[in-house]
Parts: structure tokens; C-alpha cells; sequence
């Protein structure tokens, strides 16, 4: 699911998201709980100001390194 993200950008350009939309409802990201790469790719898993945990991918290997959700998980918990 493609998602649209903004990010800090500091001496090394995007270094990390700090808001998101999806699905027309924009997040900002309260913490980056972990950051990782893989061969193309850099993954950001962040919660959100809704309280859920998400894992955000950038893909490096195109110059505007588009965004996509890979992963969701509420933090909500019933009754």
C-alpha cells in the first residue's frame, strides 16, 4: 500500500519519516522504535500519535524513493 510521507532531513537528506497519510487520514510519527535496511530498501518502524505501531518502507533504489506500508499493528487494547 503506497503511502505518502514527509521526513526530517538533516545532513544526509531523508533521514527519517515524522509524518504520514494513508488512506486520507494523516499521522505524525511520536517515535521511530527501530530502523533497518535491506539490499534496496530502508525500513522505519514507527508509532503513530494514534498509538498503533507501523513499519514504513522506502525504497532506495528509485530517485524518489517511494514510500509503502508493509506492516500495522493496533496497540489498542479491547475492553
Amino acid at each position: 500500500m503506497n503511502v505518502e510521507v514527509a521526513c526530517y532531513s538533516g545532513y544526509k537528506g531523508d533521514e527519517r519519516p515524522v509524518r504520514f497519510r494513508l488512506g486520507g487520514q494523516d499521522y505524525s510519527v511520536e517515535e521511530v522504535l527501530d530502523q533497518w535496511y535491506g539490499p534496496q530498501d530502508v525500513f522505519f518502524k514507527v508509532q503513530a500519535n494514534d498509538g498503533n505501531v507501523y513499519i514504513l518502507r522506502r525504497c532506495s533504489a528509485t530517485p524518489e524513493g517511494q514510500w509503502s506500508l508493509e506492516s500495522f499493528r493496533s496497540m489498542r487494547r479491547g475492553g
